[in-house]
């Protein structure tokens, strides 16, 4: 199967609510490499790489997130997978100046 890259934003109820930890483990599950964070408007996002099939896989369950969350909309958009680093990590927050 083919591989791809998709960069994800999620928005809702998706902060403070173990959001990244849920994402982190679930791209491990799946086999994607990639990164997950915070941004300062509220929403989450995150770029991930691996097998077509994982990725959509993921995307449909960022959808639904952990428990605690409320996802209002998630919005995707295609990546190089050349440009995802291998392994995946939470990372510090991006500031709303910068959103």
């Amino acid at each position: 199967m083919k591989e791809i890259a998709c960069h994800i934003r999620v928005t809702g109820r998706v902060q403070g609510v173990a959001y990244r930890a849920w994402a982190a483990a679930a791209s491990a599950e799946l086999g994607l490499r990639g990164w997950v964070r915070n941004r300062g408007d509220g929403s989450v996002e995150a770029l991930v790489a691996g097998k077509e099939d994982a990725v959509k896989a993921l995307v449909l369950a960022m959808g639904e997130g952990p428990g605690a969350a409320r996802v209002t909309d998630v919005w995707t958009a295609p990546a190089d997978p050349a440009e995802v680093a291998p392994g995946f990590e939470i990372r510090p927050t991006r500031g709303a100046e910068q959103a």
